[in-house]
């Protein structure tokens, strides 16, 4: 049997959310199921640690998918002519994008549809081609999978999907994250941030973060009496004139630390070495930081919206992303040493159902459900 996967997100040195995923589930199920014929389709000259197994057959299929037109070109015309010369009995598609006229059976990992909702978060071209070609890729697949239960009701409703074609399959947490010594956290806090505590945002600073939400309420903190400082983990994908305000007036500019993007080993350092992680975003399909903080040991302040309350449970402080007091008061819970030691706790028992070994389990049932 051969089983066609996008894999234009395999990029390396810059795996992202759906980069990982795709690597954390497939690297596993090529190993679980060396009868299956994987093809891997990629859009540029790929790294061969992305080639899982011998089992495990890559693919450059031209254009680079770097502008709406290509991704046009690339998954309307290159893929389908791929699919055609290599007659696979199914092509997986981990972030979502499908052939609209393929004899191929497709399964399409549609994480969120947050440009639905929130148009302002996307370009004027970037947004109108995903709400113009989103619903019809979720009527296209044979199937569709996206990563929380509240993703999945949000694909049911807004696209008129039925229910029974919609899969549940979980993100994971990458097992480089853990807790750092105590001597370790000190050394990282010296040289960040002069040894002082702080709280830590990670994530591209796209509107629907929140990040001029959190600033504010970072202020309200320290006019409180709060001392930590705030980390800011992410590239500036959407450095917008609001929150450039926001941060030019902030009477505590000085203590808010912008580190660009960090690699996973320093991402973990300087995220296990934190205070508390603060993700009160505005949207999230399911956020990863979460498990993330949950794996490195770290308190986790997180939003009431969205898929966010169903991947923290009972394991994090909640807030309403649009209400600064909230997020304050959060802020300042953390700064007691006993509730960060029961939030740990939680957080530890809650990052154990979130385990790619799960997710790729999960996955490969409804890749059978597709086949069958």
């Amino acid at each position: 049997m051969k089983i066609a996967v996008n894999t234009r997100f395999l990029l390396p040195h810059k795996l992202e959310g759906i980069g990982w995923f795709t690597h954390e589930i497939f690297k596993r199920l090529v190993q679980q199921h060396p009868q299956i014929e994987w093809h891997f389709l990629f859009d540029r000259p790929f790294e061969p640690n992305f080639i899982y197994g011998e089992n495990v057959k890559g693919h450059v299929l031209y254009p680079p998918t770097r502008h709406p037109l290509l991704w046009q070109w690339w998954f309307q015309y290159s893929v389908p002519q791929k699919l055609k010369q290599l007659k696979p009995q199914l092509l997986v598609s981990p972030d979502g994008f499908v052939p609209l006229k393929s004899s191929t059976p497709s399964l399409a990992v549609i994480h969120d549809i947050n440009f639905e909702h929130q148009k302002e978060n996307t370009s004027k071209l970037v947004g109108w081609y995903l709400r113009k070609y989103f619903p019809q890729y979720a009527y296209a697949a044979k199937r569709v999978a996206t990563v929380s239960a509240y993703s999945r009701e949000d694909l049911i409703k807004t696209y008129r999907l039925p229910a029974e074609k919609c899969d549940l399959v979980y993100n994971g947490v990458g097992d480089f994250f853990k807790p750092l010594a105590r001597e370790k956290q000190n050394e990282i806090k010296k040289s960040l941030t002069a040894g002082k505590p702080y709280f830590i945002f990670i994530g591209a600073l796209n509107p629907r973060k929140n990040i001029d939400g959190m600033l504010e309420a970072y202020q309200i903190y320290r006019q409180r009496g709060g001392l930590a400082k705030f980390v800011v983990v992410g590239e500036k994908m959407f450095w917008n004139q609001e929150l450039d305000q926001v941060y030019q007036q902030h009477p505590f500019k000085n203590d808010i630390i912008f580190t660009g993007r960090l690699e996973r080993e320093e991402l973990n350092e300087v995220l296990a070495s934190a205070q508390a992680l603060a993700f009160v975003s505005h949207f999230e399909g399911f956020g990863i930081p979460i498990l993330e903080a949950f794996k490195s040991e770290v308190p986790v302040i997180t939003a009431t919206n969205s898929s966010m309350p169903e991947v923290a449970g009972n394991a994090a402080l909640l807030c309403n992303s649009r209400d600064k007091e909230s997020i304050a008061q959060a802020f300042l819970q953390t700064d007691d040493a006993q509730l960060r030691k029961e939030l740990i706790a939680k957080g530890r028992e809650r990052g154990k159902v979130f385990r790619w070994d799960r997710s790729a389990e999960m996955m490969w049932a409804s890749i059978e459900k597709t086949l069958a």
